[in-house]
C-alpha cells in the first residue's frame, strides 16, 4: 500500500515531454511510481481530466522577513509554488549587527516596498551572523521549502558600518572580510549571493542601495569566494550601464569559477541596453565559455495603483500629501467631496528630489496612454484603445479625472495598472521566443515584496491561464510552461531533487483543473504585523498542492500540514526502484 496515489491524471512531468495519462504513487516525501499503480493508497486523489505537475519553484522572492513569522507563505503558496528562493537583489536581514536592524529594514522597505512597521514587529532578530539566520529559518515548518542568497547590502553594512554610503570604496581587507562572510554563508547552506545595481532600488531615505556603486574588484572578489566553495548562483539586478561592462565581468567571473551568474533581463527605461542587446551580449559571453542566465518575467513588470496603495497618480499632490496622517475613512470621505476633487485635480504634483527618477515619476503621474483600468475581465496585455487616455477621451474627461473616478470605484478600491517595465512594444510578443530559450529562466515574481504595488507572486497562474490557455496572440505548450517553472528553475540553483515527477524525486505536486484555472481580482489586505498592507491575489483551479507527500492546499484552502523546511545547499535526487 502506498501513502498517497493520484489516479488517472494527465501527467506533465516537468521534463518538457508530452503529457501522458498515468497514476502517481507517493511514499513518504518521495514519488515512488509514475505509471499504472495497482496497489491502493492510504489516501487517494481522483485526478481524471486534471493535469498533474511538479510543484512550482520560484527563484526570485523576498520573503526574508515574512519567512521568520509566517508558516503559510502566502501569496506564493496559493499559486502552486512549493519552493521559494529569497534574498534576491542584494537585500536581506543577515548578517546584522544589533545597531543596523533599522538600517536594514529601511533598505528593504525602500527597495521592495515591504512595510517597515511589519518587519520591525514581525522579526525576532534572534541572529547576527548569516548561519544564525539560517538556524532561525530552520525552526519553523511551512507549506513550502525556503532557500536564500547571502545579500550584498547586509554584508556591506556589516563590514563597512557607518562608512556604508553610496560611493564608498572598501579596502582590500574589507573585500576579504565580505568574501569570507559569503563563503561562510554558502557553507552554512545559502544557494548563492545577490546584489543590486539599479537606480530604481533605493532605501526609504532615497539612498542608492549598496551594490549600485560597488567596483568590479569587490564583485569579483566576492564571486571568487563562491568559487572556493564550489557552488552557488551570483544573482544581480542592474541598469547595465555600458561603462560598467557588466557582461564582461559577469563572463569573466562565470568562466573563472565555473558558476552561473543570473541577471534580471527587462525592457526598462533605466537600462542603457535594450533587451535585445542584453540577450545578445549575454550570448556572446556564453559562446566564449560563460554561464550567464537571463531571468525573464512573463508580463509587464508594473505598478498596481490605488488610493490605499503605495503609489497612485496623485500621491505627490499637495492636497493628498496633507492627508498623510488621516485614517482611510477620513481620506475617503474627503475624496468623495466634489470640492476636494476639484482642488486635487487643479494642483500640480511636487517633483521628487531625486532627479534620476523623474522620468518614472512623470509616467506615474501623467502617463495616461500607458495606464489601464483593471476591470473584472482585465488581461495583462492591454492595447492602446483600452488605456485611460483612450477611455477618458471617449468619456469626455481628462486623463486625471478619469483616473480619479476609476480609483473611486468599488468604495474607493479601484485599481490602475501601469506596466512600467517590459511593455515598451505595447504587447508581450517579444517574450515568445525567450520562453523557448535554454539561457533564460522564468522569474522576477518578487513574491512577498512590493506589497502596496504589485502581486506578481501569481506569475505561475498567469503563465497557465494566459500563456498556455487564453492568449490570442500566441500561446506556449503546457509541457514547456511546466518545464520552465519546475525543472529549469530548480536546476539553476542546484535543486536536483525536485522539479520532475519521477521515482526518487520529492513529492511536490500540483493537481490542476485547467478548465477552471483563473486569477482572482486583486485586493489590498492589512494583515501583516502592525496592520501592514499587502496586495494579494488568489486563483481558482488548484485542486491540490502537495509538498513532500503531504496535502498543503485542497481546493485553494490551506490545510494543517506544514512539511516545508529550510534548504541548505544543493540537493540531490534519491534514486529509487519503482515498485508496487
Amino acid at each position: 500500500m502506498h501513502d498517497l496515489v493520484i489516479r488517472g491524471g494527465t501527467v506533465v512531468d516537468g521534463t518538457g515531454g508530452a503529457p501522458f495519462v498515468a497514476d502517481v504513487a507517493i511514499d513518504g516525501d518521495r514519488v515512488s511510481l509514475v505509471g499504472t499503480v495497482t496497489a491502493q493508497g492510504r489516501e487517494e486523489i481522483d485526478a481524471a481530466g486534471k493535469f498533474v505537475t511538479p510543484g512550482f519553484v520560484d527563484v526570485h522572492t523576498h520573503y526574508d522577513g515574512q519567512a521568520t513569522w509566517d508558516d503559510e507563505m502566502a501569496p506564493s503558496s496559493w499559486h502552486g509554488i512549493t519552493t521559494v528562493v529569497m534574498g534576491n537583489c542584494g537585500v536581506g536581514f543577515a548578517p546584522a549587527r544589533p545597531d543596523r536592524h533599522e538600517w536594514l529594514i529601511n533598505l528593504m522597505e525602500g527597495v521592495e516596498d515591504i512595510p517597515g512597521t511589519a518587519l520591525a514587529e514581525g522579526m525576532s532578530w534572534n541572529w547576527e551572523t548569516f548561519p544564525e539566520y539560517l538556524d532561525e529559518l530552520e525552526r519553523m515548518p511551512r507549506t513550502v521549502d525556503v532557500a536564500t542568497h547571502v545579500p550584498h547590502g547586509a554584508v556591506r553594512a556589516y563590514v563597512l558600518g557607518d562608512r556604508e554610503k553610496p560611493g564608498a570604496v572598501p579596502t582590500d581587507d574589507e573585500i576579504d572580510q565580505m568574501s569570507q562572510i559569503v563563503e561562510d554563508g554558502l557553507k552554512a547552506g545559502a544557494l548563492g549571493f545577490s546584489t543590486s545595481r539599479t537606480i530604481l532600488h533605493r532605501s526609504i531615505d532615497g539612498e542608492l542601495v549598496p551594490g549600485t556603486t560597488a567596483t568590479k574588484e569587490e564583485l569579483i572578489g566576492i564571486g571568487r569566494a563562491m568559487g572556493r566553495v564550489g557552488y552557488g548562483v551570483f544573482e544581480m539586478a542592474s541598469d547595465l550601464n555600458k561603462e560598467w561592462d557588466e557582461f564582461g565581468w559577469m563572463g569573466d567571473l562565470s568562466r573563472e569559477t565555473g558558476l552561473p551568474v543570473t541577471f534580471a533581463a527587462l525592457q526598462s527605461i533605466a537600462k542603457e541596453q535594450s533587451l535585445d542587446e542584453q540577450i545578445s551580449n549575454m550570448r556572446a559571453e556564453n559562446d566564449n565559455g560563460a554561464n550567464i542566465v537571463a531571468q525573464i518575467a512573463l508580463r509587464g513588470n508594473g505598478i498596481v495603483m490605488a488610493w490605499q496603495g503605495t503609489v497612485h497618480p496623485f500621491v505627490r499632490h499637495p492636497s493628498w500629501m496633507a492627508m498623510e496622517d488621516l485614517s482611510w475613512d477620513k481620506k475617503y470621505a474627503r475624496l468623495k467631496d466634489p470640492a476636494f476633487k476639484a482642488q486635487l485635480l487643479g494642483e500640480s504634483a511636487e517633483m521628487p528630489e531625486q532627479v534620476d527618477i523623474v522620468p518614472v515619476f512623470m509616467i506615474i503621474t501623467q502617463g495616461w496612454p500607458v495606464q489601464f483600468e483593471m476591470d473584472l475581465d482585465f488581461n495583462y496585455e492591454p492595447q492602446a484603445d483600452e488605456s485611460i487616455a483612450s477611455r477618458a477621451a471617449a468619456a469626455g474627461k481628462s486623463g486625471a479625472e478619469y483616473a480619479y473616478d476609476l480609483m473611486m470605484a468599488d468604495d474607493g478600491k479601484g485599481f490602475i495598472y501601469l506596466p512600467l517595465l517590459n511593455y515598451m512594444d505595447g504587447n508581450l510578443d517579444f517574450l515568445e521566443t525567450l520562453q523557448q530559450a535554454d539561457d533564460t529562466v522564468n522569474s522576477l515574481s518578487d513574491g512577498g515584496a512590493h506589497c502596496g504595488t504589485i502581486c506578481d507572486a501569481a506569475s505561475p497562474t498567469f503563465m497557465l491561464e494566459y500563456w498556455v490557455k487564453n492568449r490570442e496572440r500566441g500561446t506556449i505548450s503546457i509541457e514547456n510552461a511546466i518545464k520552465r517553472q519546475c525543472l529549469d528553475t530548480s536546476r539553476l540553483y542546484g535543486l536536483n531533487d525536485r522539479g520532475v515527477l519521477k521515482p526518487g524525486y520529492l513529492a511536490d505536486v500540483n493537481v490542476i483543473d485547467m478548465e477552471r484555472i483563473k486569477l482572482g481580482k486583486p485586493w489590498l489586505a492589512f494583515d501583516l504585523p502592525a496592520g501592514g498592507k499587502r496586495l494579494l491575489q488568489k486563483a481558482d483551479g488548484y485542486d491540490y498542492t502537495i509538498k513532500s507527500g503531504q496535502v498543503t492546499f485542497k481546493g485553494g484552502v490551506v490545510t494543517d500540514k506544514r512539511p516545508g523546511g529550510l534548504i541548505r545547499g544543493p540537493q540531490m535526487v534519491e534514486m529509487l526502484e519503482a515498485a508496487e
